[in-house]
């Protein structure tokens, strides 16, 4: 597994611009060393009340996070990347989905937490992982909350090919 570039977490940006940057980055990086390859890179973070959700350092943390969370509806965003360096092609987006919790308790977060691996999961959770536990609600695009909107990068993919 390649690291790529630190993620950038800056305030000045929107949600939108800050997952675009940082999927970029990462796209870039790649491309940098396949340059006739067609890139792809994605960041995705979460987003409450302007305050962003990345990925906890440790389980408290994680704990915490959900513990704000609980009760509320967030945004969840990912910044999508399309770069092919050998033609000095790229595309940038971003999508954003609405995601309710139900309200939780300190019992139904640590439960919840013994049953995945929170560090590596902006926001401390995963839909795809006993989402239905935490998650009451949706409103957009259930892969871009997994971390991929694969329905807009279809979208986009096409448009991509088109345009050769």
């Amino acid at each position: 597994m390649t690291v790529g570039p630190k993620e950038i977490v800056d305030d000045q940006l929107s949600p939108m611009e800050l997952c675009q940057l940082n999927a970029h980055r990462k796209a870039r990086a790649v491309a940098k060393k396949n340059p006739d390859a067609l890139v792809i890179g994605a960041d995705t973070l979460v987003f409450l009340a302007g305050k962003v959700f990345g990925k906890p350092k440790d389980m408290n943390e994680a704990r915490q996070m959900l513990a704000q969370l609980q009760g509320k509806t967030h945004q969840v965003v990912t910044g999508v990347s399309l770069i092919q360096q050998r033609n000095h092609r790229e595309k940038l987006f971003a999508v954003s989905t609405d995601v309710a919790f139900h309200p939780l308790g300190a019992e139904q977060i640590r439960n919840y937490l013994k049953q995945i691996d929170p560090l590596d999961k902006a926001g401390s959770y995963a839909i795809q992982e006993h989402g239905n536990l935490i998650v009451s609600e949706i409103s957009g695009s259930y892969s871009n909350v997994v971390g991929l909107p694969l329905e807009r990068l279809r979208t986009e993919l096409a448009a991509w090919a088109g345009e050769k």
